[in-house]
């Protein structure tokens, strides 16, 4: 089989490439390295079956011939964070709606068996239930979420207009191994390793209390691999932990001392995902507890010494525009 990546130099992309590869599968990787970094993918250089092309999803002229005999497609390339989003919605608008558009449009020509979408729980925003089932209604916050709602209506779009057998992911609170470290302030791991091994306070939002959906790397790729080989097409899972966490007690898995900051608008106080159907329809369970892939996490601490470290006085600055606009 030959297996086609998006974005397979970046956090989840690169564990699915790991993955591939251990199955057998010939890997092709795109990435243009906005985010992604070939690092993630060093401990594979050489490899026979893995070939990676440096190019950018909304340059579909480029991406096309790369799609040639391809069997599955895992499209994870997009632009992450909030706040770029609000500040950059263009960028957010080209990468993650005309980028997945280019995918599906180079991916309907061709003769897959199944092409899989990497969305968002980001587009149910503030729900009304817990856990939240896949039945709930969107309501995205802020241009990220929006960008990767309208990505993931465009890949089911296509399914249902073009005959494309697609499955979309709706992924809660990734965390694990290779998360980002760019300059953006983002995903709370992130965030809290690099002032762990700074030897900073932990800067908690609010009080703490506030629980996520916080799902291991691995289980998010056994999930992929998972619906791809399945004979379901032309339908939507969570996927999630199957439990809740608050950032206190991420915070003493850590081990570290707590700063606390200002509680910001638009964000809801608990993800949570109903599982139900991707375990009923699929049979697939995480396998990972949170206290395990903490532990893992922190063994591979070291990956985020260049990783910046944020203050207090610096998250003002930099989320100035996320209480402007989403107050």
């Amino acid at each position: 089989m030959t297996s086609l990546v998006t974005g397979g130099c970046g956090f989840i992309g690169s564990h699915m490439v790991d993955r591939l590869l251990s199955e057998g599968h010939d890997v092709r990787v795109i990435d243009n390295l906005s985010t992604g970094r070939l690092e993630n993918l060093d401990h594979l250089k050489g490899h026979k079956n893995l070939s990676i092309y440096q190019m950018d999803i909304r340059n579909k002229e480029e991406i096309q011939p790369i799609f040639k005999d391809v069997d599955y497609i895992f499209h994870f390339a997009a632009l992450a964070d909030i706040v770029p989003s609000i500040q950059r919605p263009q960028d957010y608008y080209s990468s993650n709606v005309l980028g997945t558009f280019n995918v599906v449009e180079c991916a309907k020509n061709t003769n897959i068996k199944k092409l899989l979408y990497a969305a968002s729980s980001s587009c149910y925003g503030i729900p009304d239930q817990y856990p939240t089932r896949e039945t709930a209604e969107i309501r995205p916050q802020y241009p990220y979420a929006l960008t990767k709602r309208l990505g993931e209506e465009t890949i089911l779009h296509w399914g249902q207009v073009y005959g494309l057998p697609v499955i979309t992911l709706r992924l809660f609170n990734v965390y694990g191994t290779r998360s980002r470290t760019s300059g953006t302030y983002g995903a709370v791991f992130g965030v809290f390793l690099a002032q762990k091994l700074a030897n900073k306070p932990f800067t908690v939002v609010g009080d703490g209390t506030q629980t996520r959906d916080f799902t291991y790397v691995t289980d998010i790729v056994d999930a992929f691999y998972t619906a791809a080989m399945s004979d379901i097409k032309q339908d939507t899972f969570n996927v999630g932990s199957g439990g809740t966490y608050s950032i206190n007690r991420l915070c003493e898995l850590l081990g570290g001392e707590i700063t606390n900051i200002p509680k910001r608008p638009g964000e809801p106080d608990c993800t949570f995902a109903d599982t139900s159907k991707i375990h009923d329809v699929l049979g697939w369970e995480p396998k990972i507890s949170f206290e395990d892939g903490v532990s893992k996490v922190l063994e591979n601490i070291d990956y985020w010494r260049k990783a910046p470290v944020w203050t207090p006085d610096t998250i003002v600055d930099a989320t100035e525009d996320w209480f402007k606009y989403l107050k």
